[in-house]
């Protein structure tokens, strides 16, 4: 369903009881809320969980933001390389107001929040700016943004604005991601290329939006360092880390540990920058973890 979220269209699923409790999915760079797996979300309900899973803005069938144009991937982030300021069409802080825009339209008050990659980097700006609309945050493969911190490889950094050889072929796309996901993923949980077909074909299928995609990572530059925000979080924090990440190094999971007081972390040996099938019961665990050290509202 479409709902009207922050002045813009955002596109929402809602799973679970009414009055179950509420917990916001956010996913992250170029994900569309299909990269929730209905398996996982169908876990979280079995949890209590009334869960919502949506698509940000720029992607999936969200409102487009076409007509702000498409930023110069490679000079932006040579410009971000040297410490220089990145011009954004909209910022992370933005996409939070988004997803406060969101509860505000489903009448909550207040939800439990998980956020993977971009998608956690969302909710620290959420529960910094609106810090009554969270009840817990379960923070998965992400960071503050801190240049302190160690970055993917030169290989991973080119392979994440590198493009599809032929755009306008479905089958080359699904390829090109199909990649992609291979060199991110996990080592410990490897998931086979058929699995990694129908899931990314399922998802180029509903929308392929690299524009959007390209805006969003700027936005992510823009951003720069939340680490003078965590201090002010007071919510249970859960972080869940994979060791053998190459897009997000693991000590960028500590640094938020360290960073937001009462933060608890699970680093997890063999997870890369995914969200491997055999670990939902873990991160299942984690979210509720998070959700059962929370006040009542």
């Amino acid at each position: 369903m479409q709902i009207s979220a922050n002045g813009i269209a955002l596109e929402v699923e809602d799973h679970g009881l009414a009055h179950g409790e509420p917990l916001v999915l956010v996913m992250g760079l170029g994900m569309q809320l299909v990269a929730w797996h209905p398996d996982f979300v169908a876990m979280l309900v079995a949890r209590g969980f009334r869960v919502i899973r949506f698509d940000n803005r720029d992607i999936g069938l969200s409102q487009r933001f076409d007509h702000l144009g498409v930023p110069n991937l490679a000079l932006d982030s040579l410009r971000y390389a040297v410490g220089m300021k990145v011009s954004a069409p909209y910022t992370v802080a933005t996409m939070a107001d988004d997803t406060a825009g969101l509860l505000d339209a489903l009448g909550l008050s207040s939800a439990h929040i998980c956020g993977a990659s971009m998608g956690g980097m969302i909710a620290q700006q959420l529960a910094a700016r609106h810090p009554k609309r969270v009840k817990s945050l379960t923070l998965i493969m992400t960071s503050s943004g801190s240049r302190r911190l160690p970055g993917p490889t030169l290989k991973v950094r080119s392979a994440m604005i590198s493009r599809p050889k032929d755009a306008h072929n479905v089958q080359c796309v699904i390829e090109h991601y199909v990649k992609l996901y291979k060199l991110i993923g996990s080592p410990g949980y490897p998931a086979d290329d058929a699995y990694l077909h129908d899931r990314l074909g399922q998802s180029v299928r509903r929308s392929y939006r690299p524009q959007g995609t390209a805006r969003q990572m700027i936005a992510i530059a823009a951003d720069g360092n939340r680490s003078a925000l965590l201090g002010a979080i007071k919510v249970p924090t859960q972080i869940i880390h994979g060791r053998d990440d190459p897009l997000v190094p693991v000590a960028a999971g500590h640094d938020l540990a360290a960073k937001i007081p009462g933060a608890q972390i699970d680093v997890i040996d063999g997870m890369g920058h995914d969200l491997p099938m055999p670990l939902w019961p873990r991160f299942v665990d984690g979210i509720a973890s998070a959700a059962d050290r929370a006040q009542p509202a």
